[in-house]
């Protein structure tokens, strides 16, 4: 078992019970990047900004440098090459101001991610649900339009967990029903996701 999932439950006791979930969480992230499938993240306001976080830890070195194999490097400047790194393909969809504000003035603020998921989604990816409540509607939207593309959803939640456990094939549901104290549960969960992650696929990089 990898030493980062050992650690996060001694630095966080209380994330004993999410401990298969967590597990169940990795296995799928693991499976679909390992076919060529992308992870779609979204989220409001504090979600918002740990699924940007989150993908930040995704397309670059994390606890790791991922320096380019020499078949990545095929066709580019050595120098170019040499400040790149391997990256997973991840994809925040808090972070396309420009269609956000426009779909939500001229169509419905809670498809706003839905609206995404149809266009980006492709068959292996994984969409990755953070909603503190569980009961965000443009979360539970995007949710629902991946289950009717056959896209698995992974849900970030608090111990209500809310509409959003219906719509999950993994949810991880942290012990904690205070915004702020579901948030600070999150983080250490995708940060222990992405190191195992990393470490998983270091051959991909060597």
């Amino acid at each position: 078992m990898s030493c980062h999932f050992q650690t996060l439950f001694q630095r966080y006791p209380a994330l004993d019970c999410c401990r298969k979930d967590i597990l169940q969480a990795y296995d799928l992230l693991s499976s679909s990047f390992k076919k060529g499938g992308k992870l779609m993240l979204c989220g409001n306001g504090g979600s918002a900004a740990d699924s940007d976080h989150w993908a930040g830890e995704m397309l670059k070195g994390f606890g790791h440098p991922r320096p380019l194999a020499e078949s990545a490097r095929q066709g580019m400047p050595p120098a170019t090459a040499a400040n790149l790194q391997w990256a997973f393909p991840v994809i925040p969809l808090t972070s396309f101001p420009a269609f956000s504000t426009a779909f939500c003035n001229d169509v419905n603020p809670a498809y706003v991610f839905a609206q995404l998921v149809l266009a980006l989604g492709r068959e292996g990816d994984v969409l990755a649900a953070l909603s503190t409540s569980g009961n965000s509607a443009n979360v539970c939207r995007a949710a629902e339009v991946a289950r009717a593309r056959k896209l698995p959803v992974l849900a970030l939640t608090g111990q209500t967990v809310g509409q959003l456990q219906e719509l999950a094939d993994v949810c991880i549901c942290v012990p904690a029903t205070i915004t702020p104290h579901v948030q600070e549960f999150h983080l250490p969960i995708y940060h222990c996701l992405s190191l195992m992650l990393e470490e998983d696929f270091v051959g991909f990089w060597k």
